[in-house]
């Protein structure tokens, strides 16, 4: 048997080896337009930014190598013009020679692929204007990069190649404009997750330009004007628009063909001639999630094809069916990685399935591993199904862990698993690498408390439809509400919300929300069950500020300049650093901060990790004092994490615990400090007097406990935590609690303070016991332990009473600066 293979890269050079390798006595001919065989096209981005560094090892094997090996006959440089199908032969062309002659076939494999679709326009055939789609691409824009040093880059079309090309050429130091004509990049995925990659892309200096097109280009390709009238400078141009299948083969040859022009086969990767078979980008296949056909030009899929392939060939039957392609995919992003398989939303729309009816989806925002684990990072996980359960697809946007989630449920979907065997899958952990209960049982389990009516969650858009139907409901705990809330939102805490029902009221809908949902859904399963109308917002604040946030305006062209600059502005193309400053004490990590932001340029941006409890709140205050801009915080496991940009971008910015919302603090007032160092019964006594006076006269009072005053705040029953022989001692000279004061004059070997209480309460004056604990529930007395003190007395957060703060010397002095005066309690 004769076998003539069209197409020598993946799907073609796949089928021709495996071949060889199920028919020894086959004659296999393999025939290729191009110079190169078998060559990495997923790895052409990479060679260019530099990150592969040997063109040789973009090939898989040499030619030789390849001949020698399976003994098959390969030709490069030959290009099939033509099928006689009655004859059985095929038309090539040596394009090297320019000699053509006829090549007979017993079966035929087509691979011809696909190529970059390029718009006919003036100025296209310029020297700086390329497509990425082989080796010949590849070298001619590394060279072009080599010799003339570009600047300025513009990538037209923001699908995988688009992407990748504009990470590697900003690697290599040039600044890029990504032009899409979408209104979202990476088509495979829906708005809510691009966002995500979209922002981040920016913070990488990526200038972004969506819902618009190219119109033209001139000034022999360095000026590219847009479908709205803008027009970009560039040195260099990439077009990644979309590929078009190499189909002209198979249509002049009368092969069917699908509505967009890709061959047509069935499972056994035969086309409408028996003779014939395809496989790689240019054929269309079954999908098999809802069923229909589907073109999808992934490499996967192609190299799967051409092994199956062969077995039908030689057997004359289907004994290795191609069941069809889901399209899982990955794609790196900078320092995200973005994945997806199978359906997204846009295609579910456009088959007419209806979101709350025939399908719905989960969105959680889980970690790669366990928190207490250094490195963890989240992610957020799409999960799309049927209202049958059926697994319809998922997208998953985050840094680590994030190939091998995408891959799970990619394996259920081609077993037509549900989100039942989502939940129950048992999945590998270990704290470096998981959790017990995995992101994936997370996706499942959110799935299926929607599927069993446990929750309403309602999306950004369906909310955004009908906003004056809901009212908000901000379950998020007061240091989180403190940094802002949505419009109109009703806040309590979801620590508190037991206990304050009557001040909801029965007849409205509540519509639920924390940072990224959880929490939300924890309050809707409560008021559920004491007759509310709740529902919650489908993945938090998060999501929400992801579509509501309007991202940054491209610079306004001036009247009669149309040109602009490529160049993003700095808080743009903010670049973001790291600090670790994990295992030092405070004021250690402010200190490190100040030195690092010293050496830093305005606009830049760095993440700090901390271990010291009090972090949060110092680096806030800090910021808020020094000028410089907190863009966000965080909390994971025993770790504290801070972005802080170097300077002011138009307002300053206060901490997120998660959501991303912003506040600016109070300007000084009739706040009042009371630092109180001593422990002695009277001092702590005439301390917590002058502040509730403060407060009954409608003042805000800051209290900071330092050294022999942390006794205040002890709990007056033993707690049981690790500690080591110094702070054993340390701890063993602090009374815990009040009741063990002395008085700081005429102790009178503890008699004296033992007299005092029994005149106090002979009179009717309150106890010292009762001050404290009523500061503590006074929500306009804010109690704060000194982090620094905490550790040299060897005390443990957990032997503090409870509504305590844990902060440093930049909380203290924050609080100082707002106030009208501080006392120093000694």
């Amino acid at each position: 048997m004769k076998i003539v293979v069209v197409g020598a890269v993946a799907g073609g050079a796949t089928a021709a080896a495996r071949m060889r390798r199920l028919a020894e006595d086959a004659e296999i001919l393999l025939l290729e337009r191009g110079e190169h065989v078998s060559f990495a096209n997923c790895g052409l981005p990479y060679y260019i930014g530099g990150v592969i560094t040997r063109r040789e090892a973009l090939f898989v094997s040499p030619l030789e190598t390849i001949r020698a090996k399976y003994g098959f006959d390969i030709r490069t440089r030959s290009e099939v013009l033509s099928i006689d199908r009655d004859r059985k032969v095929v038309w090539v062309k040596d394009l090297s020679t320019g000699q053509e002659y006829e090549e007979p076939y017993d079966k035929l494999i087509l691979s011809t692929g696909s190529s970059p679709f390029v718009p006919p326009m003036k100025g296209i055939d310029a020297h700086n204007i390329f497509t990425l789609w082989t080796i010949e691409d590849t070298d001619r824009i590394w060279n072009f990069i080599q010799e003339n040093d570009p600047k300025r880059a513009v990538v037209v079309g923001g699908g995988f190649i688009g992407i990748e090309m504009v990470e590697n050429l900003v690697e290599r130091g040039i600044e890029c404009t990504l032009v899409e004509l979408c209104d979202q990049v990476m088509p495979p995925f829906d708005k809510d997750m691009t966002a995500i990659l979209e922002d981040h892309m920016r913070q990488k200096g990526v200038r972004i330009v969506l819902s618009c097109g190219i119109e033209s280009i001139s000034d022999g390709g360095n000026i590219v004007t847009l479908s709205d009238g803008r027009v970009l400078a560039s040195d260099l141009t990439l077009l990644s628009i979309g590929v078009r299948p190499n189909s002209v083969l198979a249509k002049d040859a009368g092969l069917a063909l699908g509505p967009r022009g890709h061959i047509a086969v069935n499972e056994a990767m035969q086309t409408t001639d028996p003779d014939i078979y395809a496989v790689g980008d240019v054929v269309e296949v079954n999908e098999p999630i809802l069923g229909g056909r589907t073109a999808i030009p992934l490499a996967g899929p192609a190299n799967k094809q051409g092994r199956f392939v062969c077995a039908n060939i030689l057997e004359e039957k289907t004994v290795e069916p191609y069941r069809g392609t889901v399209g899982t995919s990955v794609a790196k992003v900078f320092d995200m990685t973005a994945a997806s398989v199978g359906m997204n939303e846009k295609q579910l729309k456009q088959k007419g399935l209806v979101y709350g009816q025939d399908y719905f989806y989960s969105l959680i925002h889980p970690m790669n591993h366990v928190t207490y684990y250094p490195g963890a990072t989240p992610m957020v996980f799409k999960l799309l199904f049927s209202k049958d359960g059926l697994v319809l697809g998922a997208q998953i946007v985050g840094y680590d862990g994030v190939d091998k989630r995408i891959d799970v449920v990619a394996t259920a979907i081609h077993f037509r698993g549900t989100v039942r065997d989502l939940a129950q899958l048992e999945l590998a952990y270990a704290p470096p690498y998981g959790a017990a209960k995995d992101a994936v049982n997370f996706a499942g389990f959110a799935a299926e408390n929607i599927l069993k009516g446990l929750t309403d969650p309602i999306t950004v858009e369906e909310y955004l439809k009908d906003p004056d139907r809901f009212t908000w409901l901000d379950i998020r705990e007061e240091d989180e509400i403190a940094t802002g809330t949505l419009p109109g939102a009703v806040t309590i805490p979801l620590s508190e919300l037991r206990g304050r029902l009557t001040e909801l009221d029965r007849d409205k809908h509540y519509l639920t929300f924390c940072a990224v949902g959880l929490r939300g859904y924890v309050a809707e399963r409560m008021l559920k069950q004491h007759g509310f109308t709740v529902y919650n917002l489908l993945g938090g604040l998060r999501t929400f500020d992801a579509l509501t946030d309007v991202p940054p305006e491209e610079a306004e062209t001036p009247e009669g300049e149309k040109t602009m600059d490529v160049m993003p502005k700095k808080e743009e193309r903010m670049k973001i650093f790291t600090l670790d400053v994990c295992g030092l004490s405070c004021p250690g990590p402010i200190v490190e901060v100040g030195k690092y932001l010293r050496e830093m340029e305005e606009g830049e941006a760095v993440e700090v990790r901390a271990t010291d409890p009090g972090f949060i709140r110092d680096v806030a205050s800090w910021c808020e004092n020094t000028g410089n801009t907190l863009l966000e915080t965080s909390q994971q496991g025993g770790h504290y994490f801070a972005t802080i940009q170097k300077g002011v971008t138009g307002k300053l910015e206060s901490p997120t615990t998660d959501a991303g919302m912003t506040s600016t603090g109070d300007p000084k007032g009739k706040d009042k400090t009371i630092i109180v160092f001593s422990g002695s019964f009277d001092k702590v006594m005439a301390a917590f007097i002058i502040a509730l006076g403060a407060v009954s006269m409608g003042d805000k009072v800051h209290m900071f406990f330092t050294f022999w005053g942390l006794s205040t705040l002890r709990k007056d029953l033993r707690v049981p935590v690790d500690k080591g022989f110094m702070d054993k001692m340390f701890t063993g000279m602090i009374p815990r609690g009040t009741k063990g004061m002395g008085l700081s004059q005429m102790n009178m070997m503890g008699m004296a303070p033992k007299m005092m209480r029994k005149v106090m309460k002979d009179k009717g004056i309150t106890s010292l016991e009762d001050l404290v604990r009523e500061a503590a529930n006074n929500p306009d007395i804010e109690m704060t332990a000194c982090q620094m003190t905490m550790d040299v007395m060897g005390l443990k957060q957990e032997e503090l009473i409870d509504g305590i703060h844990i902060g440093g010397v930049a909380s203290m002095l924050n609080d100082a600066d707002k106030s009208q005066f501080t006392l120093f309690i000694s």
